[in-house]
């Protein structure tokens, strides 16, 4: 029962699963925007000692910290770059500061 798919036949799946894909995207960028910030009382954030602005972390409070660490290039940050609030996979269902910083930092890879 080996059927053949013709070039239209490809051409129309393609176009189906790329739509279905953008469509997929967008949605988790919408929900992805509707999450609420991470407060900093959270108790997780607090024990994670996270801070929205990581140019106000303490250094001697926090030995692992240095000044090039953010959110930002962290390796649990998710989401579309440019935004300034993005999801964390430490902080499922919030959103965390780009400009932020927690002990919990790993750098991005490159």
């Amino acid at each position: 029962m080996s059927e053949t798919m013709n070039r239209r036949e490809a051409l129309a799946a393609l176009a189906t699963a790329a739509g279905t894909l953008v469509a997929a995207a967008t949605a988790r960028a919408a929900d992805a925007k509707a999450l609420p910030h991470l407060a900093v009382n959270d108790p997780t954030a607090v024990a994670l000692a996270y801070h929205e602005d990581g140019a106000k972390v303490d250094a001697k409070q926090f030995a692992t910290y240095k000044p090039e660490q953010r959110c930002s290039n962290c390796l649990q940050l998710q989401g579309q770059a440019g935004d300034t609030w993005r999801p964390c996979n430490l902080f499922p269902g919030k959103l965390v500061n780009t400009n932020g910083w927690c002990k919990v930092y790993v750098k991005k890879p490159g």
